[in-house]
């Protein structure tokens, strides 16, 4: 069982490590290349106004 539980926290955390990686990748790219930004801008705008269209609100609970 211990086993188990190492070989699935170890997934997650090289899982974790990866995004992370992919993550700082897609920053250093959009800053190389302006047209990746605008992009990617774009692409953040149009989902907000996608979800607004839907009525989506995500919000936190306080």
């Amino acid at each position: 069982m211990h086993l188990l539980r190492f070989l699935a926290l170890l997934f997650a955390l090289i899982g974790i490590l990866a995004s992370c990686a992919v993550a700082v990748a897609l920053l250093v790219l959009a800053l190389r290349f302006w047209p990746v930004l605008l992009i990617f801008a774009l692409a953040i705008s149009l989902f907000g106004w996608l979800l607004k269209r839907v009525g989506v609100r995500i919000t936190s609970r306080r």
